[in-house]
């Protein structure tokens, strides 16, 4: 740090060295790496592959890059572990990770609607359960897709290794037409497009009819009943309570006769 801080000329202040290596795999089998150094987030020196010689990105790195490229030992090290011990330890780990790597869950989409207080409805398209994490989601009025309105948030993961998101679109319902929220991603054979489905007034028109015909229904049922209830009750030997007929049962006359008093 200090050596380069003379370099730009500089004697204090708060300054960034960064450095970055790896290797890589190429889907034809070939292999690639990099190494990189940055200085206060501007790129300094890198390694060039091919060669397998430092460059030089600003002049401040000229006299680094001379150096750097005198020490052959040092450049031989470069080279073997880029294409051996790096691509050893890449195949390693992928071999470790190849379950999760390789791993689809499909998502599982829920469209919905809310009015809102402007007397616009918000359609919310929501995927979630689904991994790996890249997706798209956008609205289409008759076939055609509305990315500017779509209103996406953030991906955001669901807490069991899968991730969820959730799209909008701001519509006016007197305007009409045919939404659908298309969803791509790796785990689908191909994008899929669920409709929504304004919500119909008739299933709460018929449910109140059939609960007013049920509330009459009840009711004559229990005028019935009770008119049948009170017709048996002024039958034959019906007496209301508290009446008196004049005549003493036959427990009363036992009663009496054995000189027990009975209740008033």
């Amino acid at each position: 740090m200090r050596i380069l801080m003379e370099r730009y000329n500089q004697t204090g202040g708060f300054h960034t060295l960064q450095r970055r290596s790896g290797c890589e795999i190429r889907e034809d089998g070939s292999i690639g790496g990099s190494r990189q150094l940055a200085y206060d987030g501007d790129d300094f020196l890198s390694f060039d592959m091919n060669t397998y010689t430092w460059v030089a990105a600003v002049k401040e790195a000229e006299i680094t890059q001379r150096r750097w490229n005198e020490d052959t030992a040092d450049l031989q090290y470069r080279k073997q572990y880029t294409e051996k011990e790096c691509i050893e330890w890449l195949r390693k780990y992928q071999q470790y990770g190849n379950e999760v790597l390789q791993g689809r869950e499909p998502a599982a989409i829920e469209v919905s609607d809310k009015a809102t207080t402007d007397g616009l409805t918000r359609l919310s398209c929501s995927a979630y359960g689904f991994y790996p994490r890249d997706i798209a989601v956008t609205w289409m009025k008759n076939g055609e897709m509305r990315e500017q309105e779509t209103q996406r948030g953030d991906i955001l993961p669901s807490g069991d290794g899968t991730y969820q998101i959730r799209a909008t679109l701001e519509i006016n319902p007197k305007e009409g037409g045919r939404y659908s929220c298309l969803v791509d991603h790796s785990s689908l054979p191909e994008p899929l497009n669920v409709f929504w489905e304004p919500q119909s007034n008739v299933i709460p028109i018929v449910t109140g009819v059939i609960g007013a015909v049920v509330a009459v229904v009840a009711a004559v049922v229990g005028i019935i009943i009770w008119r049948k209830i009170g017709s048996g009750k002024k039958g034959a030997g019906y007496s209301p309570p508290g009446s008196y007929q004049g005549s003493s049962s036959s427990t009363e006359k036992n009663l009496i006769s054995k000189g027990t008093s009975v209740p008033a």
